[in-house]
């Protein structure tokens, strides 16, 4: 269980997110489509999982932005928004955004996902959500970067992230 805040508030997360080193966990996501996507959907390219409560809030909006922007333009990378938002109102946040380099995925029908990656908020006003975090699997299905917001208005530790996807560590 990790400890995190929203707006100072303590909440808590089932489980752990995942080790660096260890392998990724297998998920099953839906895309606006309704298309279910996995890891193995992925297989042989770098796959950013930006994680999130929902794309109604203005720190969710700005990070599939900045994911769309930044990491979406490496080579090999895939970038997802995961969310539990249903697949049609992440795909219409994204249409009206003009946001094509991420697919968003949502996370509603399959909540193995938020548990085997340590993200369901299991406790306080965000309880059943996910917590704000950004997971990185390598091209072998490896995890290589692995962190959780301790506040969850905040937002992700871009830099970080996209070093190592830069092999920048």
């Amino acid at each position: 269980m990790a400890t995190i805040y929203f707006s100072g508030t303590e909440c808590h997360t089932f489980g752990e997110l995942p080790r660096v080193g260890s392998a990724a966990p297998e998920f099953r996501l839906v895309t606006p489509a309704l298309e279910e996507v996995t890891k193995e959907t992925y297989a042989g390219k770098r796959v950013v999982l930006n994680i999130f409560p929902s794309l109604d809030t203005a720190v969710c909006a700005t990070s599939v932005r900045r994911f769309n922007k930044e990491a979406a333009a490496l080579d090999n990378t895939v970038v997802l928004a995961v969310s539990v938002d249903l697949p049609f109102a992440a795909g219409r946040f994204c249409t009206a955004e003009g946001i094509t380099n991420v697919t968003p995925a949502s996370a509603f029908r399959e909540p193995e996902f938020a548990k085997n990656y340590g993200v369901l908020i299991v406790d306080g006003p965000l309880k059943g959500l996910l917590a704000r975090a950004v997971v990185i699997i390598d091209e072998k299905g490896n995890i290589a970067y692995a962190d959780m917001n301790h506040e969850v208005t905040e937002e992700p530790h871009y830099d970080e992230a996209l070093n190592v996807l830069k092999g920048k560590f």
